[in-house]
């Protein structure tokens, strides 16, 4: 019997100091998502980080996981549990600029995700190559170049006109 009561004396303080560190870390999670960051963190981040504390908050009060949606190529990604949103912050900072390329070409994203980008009508047939697109906005394209005559063209005809050279009716 003494065996029994000191037992259920050590389960109650067991549920007691996981009951007060449920709070300390409670309380923790609100202040961060108040007032997150410290001396020299950009504006963006601290941002970003007292909202990654507010979802943290929100969901050991309610039970809720955060849901974040990004647009890929018209379609959005959804994600709904905190696995996904690990996995697809670690995805887009890992590739950076070629994240989205990946998500709309890479089949095992696809799988990770559950997704299906929209498929392009023209896949690579009017596509323009780096270079062609370089020298096609280049001014020295042939492009550019019959636009500068032209316009230059126009510009010395508007100065004539202006100048009367082209006046009609004047007897000199």
């Amino acid at each position: 019997m003494i065996i029994q009561v000191n037992f259920l004396s050590f389960d109650s303080f067991r549920e007691r100091r996981q009951i007060g560190l449920k709070a300390k870390i409670l309380n923790q999670v609100r202040n961060l998502s108040v007032e997150a960051g410290g001396k020299g963190s950009a504006k963006k981040d601290l941002n970003n980080q007292r909202n990654t504390f507010r979802d943290i908050l929100e969901f050991l009060e309610d039970g809720y996981c955060p849901e974040t949606s990004v647009k890929i190529g018209g379609e959005s990604l959804t994600t709904t549990t905190w696995c996904q949103l690990v996995q697809l912050n670690f995805i887009k900072r890992f590739l950076r600029g070629g994240f989205i390329k990946h998500m709309q070409e890479n089949e095992f994203l696809h799988e990770v995700f559950d997704f299906t980008p929209k498929k392009n009508l023209h896949p690579g047939g009017d596509r323009v190559s780096g270079t062609e697109k370089r020298m096609y906005k280049s001014p020295n394209s042939a492009l550019n170049k019959a636009r500068t005559q032209y316009l230059n063209k126009q510009r010395m005809l508007s100065q004539d006109k202006n100048a009367g050279h082209y006046a009609s009716g004047f007897d000199d």
